[in-house]
């Protein structure tokens, strides 16, 4: 060990020697050839809030891949859009500087095909969409997200959406006729509600409380996770449980950056991200029951809605969205199709 007392007394002398000895030390503890280096780490953005189901499935997620990923790769999740909004980390993918996404509605803006789980009432339940995932998803919409440059490791879920707000309760689309509604950053979400009268506006989910809070906004739609853990219902006072959209999440990396990982830790992720969707579907449909009795407490006013006056209300975005993208009916029809099995 070096005792300061034999460095020169010259104080500016004396900081630069501190100085490169600090820097060794630094470059020492980073460890040279034949040592072990630090972890990397593969950051994982999503827009949930602690107790969402995006929170929930990421983290799961993370701990299962990191037991089998060893000293190499780490798994860091960065939930309540700390990377930022939907949109903006699925920028970042594509430019590289972060490594997974748990993207939803969103990615209808990205690529249009995915605007097939914007069509109000298309999925069923869980056991419709794992046969549309199945027989469409995979044959026909993750290889157009592939060419957009992203590339999708598995399909999870954000859930079904219900409408809140602070007007009136929601039982027809009538109901919704000059409601202020967030809405995320997908196209045909807005035209959706538009269509039924209301005056939607997309945002970020970071800036939702406020904007409710503040009146900036009437009323929303999410699924009841999120709901729950925004914890909207403290400047919401109706849930209408309109179920109007099944949205899925997706397990999505930025195709360039992820084709330079070991092919080893490719498939470390890609099997573990497909196996954990059995905990997110159970985990989602255990947080539909228990939730409705906590916003119900928490002093919401929760009615049901007229489907079928929804339905009939729906039939001009089902055409649209036939019409302007290509292949789209042939979507609708097989998803339909499927439904009936």
């Amino acid at each position: 060990m070096i005792s300061t007392a034999t460095f020169p007394q010259s104080g500016t002398l004396r900081r630069r020697i501190l100085g490169s000895l600090i820097a060794l030390g630094a470059a020492t503890s980073l460890g040279t050839p034949g040592t072990s280096q630090a972890q990397t780490e593969l950051k994982l953005g999503h827009v949930g809030n602690p107790g969402s189901l995006f929170q929930i499935s990421a983290d799961e997620f993370a701990k299962r891949a990191n037991a089998k990923l060893g000293d190499k790769y780490k798994i860091v999740v960065f939930g309540s859009s700390q990377l930022g909004g939907d949109k903006e980390m699925l920028q970042k993918l594509k430019l590289g500087t972060i490594d997974m996404v748990v993207p939803s509605t969103v990615m209808s803006s990205e690529v249009d095909m995915f605007g097939l789980f914007e069509m109000p009432y298309i999925v069923k339940d869980r056991d419709h969409m794992k046969r549309i995932e199945k027989e469409i998803f995979w044959p026909k919409i993750a290889p157009a997200a592939e060419e957009k440059g992203l590339t999708i490791l598995a399909v999870w879920e954000n859930g079904y959406r219900h409408i809140t707000n602070n007007k009136n309760p929601i039982v027809k689309p009538a109901d919704l006729h000059g409601v202020k509604l967030r809405t995320p950053k997908g196209k045909w979400r807005i035209k959706m509600f538009q269509e039924y009268g209301a005056n939607p506006s997309p945002m970020s989910f970071s800036e939702l409380f406020s904007a409710l809070q503040t009146g900036v906004m009437d009323g929303q739609e999410n699924p009841l996770t999120q709901i729950y853990s925004a914890k909207l219902q403290e400047v919401q006072k109706y849930l209408s449980l309109s179920a109007h959209v099944y949205t899925p999440a997706y397990v999505t990396v930025g195709t360039k950056r992820y084709a330079k990982l070991p092919a080893d830790v490719r498939k470390i992720l890609e099997d573990t991200a497909r196996e954990n969707q059995a905990y997110v579907y159970e985990q989602a449909a255990k947080a539909d029951e228990e939730l409705l009795g906590k916003l119900k407490d928490a002093g919401m006013q929760v009615n049901e809605v007229d489907k079928d006056a929804f339905i009939a209300a729906s039939k001009a975005i089902y055409e649209e969205f036939g019409e302007e993208v290509d292949g789209a009916q042939e979507l609708i029809s097989r998803a339909i199709e499927l439904g009936k099995q």
